[in-house]
């Protein structure tokens, strides 16, 4: 495929959305995530809505979008497994390892990618990196821990400010706050992530690395660049 070197983010995201669509089995039901790039994709499957049993959701806004287009989301206790989850990252790196969470819905994001045989993670050419952590790291915490969790970054070098909306503590689907980190280098994902979520408070940290992705659609100005993992 040959693009325009002029094309927009906004292009890339619909062109990887509409690429993902060969990911899909016919007949299943679904796994689709959170974000900006994930809407692209669900504007690319009401093209082939009667195709798909239906979805499993990650955030009660794509859910919203899904039903909008006549597709029935499923709870995810209904389903015991998904041969597909497509989602979008914050950061990718060159194993398929992520930071997701910048639109607040990483805990469901990870519940809903560990029910996957499959990870296709949909994105644009600027969401690669060599290293994770250029992006601020999500943390979705229990609210009366944010102090301790903050202090706990500092020892690592990180700086964890709370995420505000309209000046107030952002409240998640799952009722949390979220921590955002900046100042780490994420040079090992699995094992901080594994050291992270045994902190006492943190309800999901935002590194993707035992979910990390299988495949990656990257939108470029070539087109469609396929990673796989």
């Amino acid at each position: 495929m040959t693009t325009s070197p002029s094309l927009t983010q906004d292009e890339l995201k619909a062109l990887v959305g509409q690429a993902a669509l060969r990911y899909i089995v016919p007949g299943e039901i679904v796994g689709v995530g959170t974000g900006s790039t994930v809407n692209k994709f669900i504007d690319a499957l009401a093209t082939v809505k009667d195709q798909v049993r239906g979805a499993v959701s990650s955030s009660v806004a794509s859910t919203e979008r899904l039903r909008a287009i006549g597709i029935p989301v499923f709870d995810a206790n209904e389903v015991e497994q998904l041969g597909v989850y497509i989602d979008g990252a914050d950061e990718i790196d060159g194993q398929g390892h992520m930071v997701k969470g910048g639109g607040a819905a990483l805990t469901r994001e990870k519940i809903v990618a560990a029910l996957a045989r499959q990870f296709v993670c949909i994105a644009d050419a600027s969401k690669l990196v060599d290293t994770l952590g250029r992006y601020p790291l999500p943390v979705e915490v229990i609210p009366m821990a944010s102090a301790h969790i903050v202090r706990r970054f500092a020892a690592l070098g990180g700086t964890a400010a709370l995420r505000l909306q309209a000046g107030q503590p952002l409240v998640t689907d799952n009722g949390q706050h979220i921590l955002d980190v900046t100042g780490l280098s994420i040079t090992d994902p699995l094992a901080l992530e594994s050291e992270i979520n045994q902190w006492p408070g943190v309800v999901t940290v935002g590194i993707f690395a035992r979910q990390k992705a299988s495949v990656c659609l990257l939108g470029t100005a070539q087109g469609v660049r396929i990673l796989t993992y």
